[in-house]
């Protein structure tokens, strides 16, 4: 799914249970400058993989809270108060209901943990 053909957003799960999930592959296939992909459901969860570079919109999930882990580069995360800054292998949980607007300075691998119903879209 292609939102405003600026960000490539796809729900569909890349790996079944007891598949071998392959970031290394995603991210050298990866030409894009904002690539979300759902690798695989856990439960009533997913885990998705971010490929970013640029900057989201602003935007707040109501009713589910948001993982962010990342696995390269730097994720910047602004709120309405302050900015919350990620670096490699460090994370942070935004709670439903918080508006928020994620920005990548350099090309960032991020591992993203939320419910299915999610809308990675920003809604």
């Amino acid at each position: 799914m292609s939102t405003d053909g600026k960000y490539n957003i796809n729900l569909d799960v890349k790996y079944q249970p007891l598949e071998v999930v392959d970031v290394p592959d995603i991210v050298a296939n990866c030409s894009e400058k904002w690539f979300n992909q759902t690798l695989t459901q856990v439960n009533d969860s997913v885990a998705r993989l971010g490929i970013l570079e640029g900057e989201f919109h602003w935007h707040k999930h109501d009713n589910d809270d948001e993982f962010f882990f990342v696995l390269s580069g730097k994720l910047l995360i602004d709120l309405e108060d302050r900015t919350i800054e990620l670096d490699q292998h460090k994370g942070v949980t935004i709670p439903k209901g918080m508006m928020h607007r994620p920005r990548a300075p350099q090309k960032t691998i991020v591992l993203m943990v939320e419910t299915s119903e999610i809308k990675p879209t920003g809604s």
